[in-house]
């Protein structure tokens, strides 16, 4: 609906004092919400509000947790390669330096210790 310049104020559907209410109870209730999410923010923030999770979360989002993971990780990984490396030098292969993949390693260590077992057995 368009006002003219001749229409007056009294001809619209509502007066100016609604829309004031109606504004007023808009801020009344967005400024209630905002009350209500600080306090669930500042129970959260809490250190005794805390879940044991999400206390295991926070400390595991620290750059110095993530180095030492890392660090370790790359331990264990080296230590892993190690070990494949010393079984890969007690299975025979034609050629004797033949690269193997784990995989290969692995099924060819269960061959060799069944045919042991095999010998062992005649």
């Amino acid at each position: 609906m368009m006002l003219s310049p001749d229409q007056s104020e009294p001809d619209l559907p509502w007066s100016q004092s609604d829309a004031e209410t109606v504004l007023g109870d808009i801020k009344a209730s967005c400024l209630s919400d905002e009350a209500a999410e600080g306090e669930g923010k500042a129970k959260t923030l809490a250190p005794q509000a805390l879940t044991r999770e999400e206390k295991r979360r926070r400390r595991r989002a620290t750059a110095k947790y993530r180095s030492a993971h890392a660090t370790r990780e790359r331990i264990r990984v080296e230590a892993f390669n190690v070990a494949f490396g010393e079984l890969r030098k007690l299975l025979p292969t034609l050629p004797p330096d033949k690269k193997l993949s784990k995989i290969e390693i692995l099924r060819l260590a269960i061959c060799y210790i069944s045919y042991l077992n095999h010998v062992l057995d005649v």
